[in-house]
């Protein structure tokens, strides 16, 4: 007899368990083994991603694979809102997607089609050749896949902000997600995340969503501004990433035994 399967919690239901608002970090690497070193690092949630970092398919199952041993809530971003795509990564078991560039409510609509089967959707029926179902070893997973996927969107544009409620009220937007970067980028403020324009955006869209009841999350590697936006009513945040982590870690390595040059560089030693 085969092993019976039960699909894991969702983004959505750990957002809604919580007590406080969680914490996570990035996974960039594209390693099966940096991001099993950072799952067991004690935080909340990772963030698999594939809009900016080196991450296929192949690469993204290895490492849900690889942390699913772990305490820990594994989102996947892919590199765009596309429904083929969407349906890949759904196949291959990722049940919560964070999905980059969502600018109006249309583009919210589209992620939701993306992942409900119809008639309440566009996803395409694969199920027994899929890790999603466990080869079909899940119970009834045609009838409860919605149930078993979680979607959140994000905001990070002029255009995006201002639609922010109508993207809210879209049926299956489980939540949103700042991104001060590329927010700043659409304000002429590139490189400016902390401006007070970008602050007051994503302080706007926080309070949007909680009078929507909608959890909001944000990207914030600085503290300061991450405290501050838990303040302000940010559910889950970004607060470093495993290649930021690595690069200033061996950067502090160097520095404590490598002679620096007056102009500030490392001075040749071969």
């Amino acid at each position: 007899m085969p092993v019976r399967v039960e699909p894991d919690r969702t983004f959505r239901q750990a957002l809604a368990a919580a007590d406080r608002p969680l914490a996570g970090m990035w996974v960039c690497s594209g390693s099966p083994l940096v991001a099993e070193l950072c799952a067991g690092a004690g935080l909340d949630w990772l963030l698999i991603d594939a809009e900016h970092s080196p991450n296929g398919l192949e690469s993204i199952l290895a490492q849900l694979q690889a942390v699913r041993g772990y305490p820990v809530q594994a989102v996947v971003r892919p590199p765009v809102n596309d429904t083929v795509l969407l349906k890949q990564y759904l196949d291959l078991g990722v049940q919560d997607l964070l999905i980059p560039m969502v600018n109006s409510a249309a583009e919210a609509k589209a992620a939701v089609a993306a992942v409900r089967y119809p008639p309440h959707g566009v996803r395409g029926v694969g199920s027994a050749l899929a890790r999603a179902s466990r080869w079909n070893r899940i119970p009834d997973y045609l009838a409860r896949a919605a149930e078993t996927i979680s979607v959140t969107v994000q905001i990070e544009t002029e255009a995006a902000v201002a639609a922010v409620e109508e993207i809210l009220a879209v049926d299956g937007v489980d939540a949103i997600f700042l991104g001060p970067s590329d927010l700043a980028a659409s304000m002429g403020l590139l490189g400016q995340q902390e401006h007070p324009k970008v602050r007051a955006a994503v302080e706007h869209c926080l309070t949007a969503a909680q009078t929507a009841g909608k959890p909001a999350g944000v990207n914030a590697f600085n503290e300061d501004t991450a405290r501050s936006y838990m303040d302000a009513g940010a559910s889950f945040v970004l607060v470093g990433a495993d290649v930021a982590l690595l690069a200033r870690g061996t950067e502090a390595l160097a520095d404590k035994f490598i002679p620096r040059a007056p102009d500030g560089g490392a001075p040749p030693s071969y």
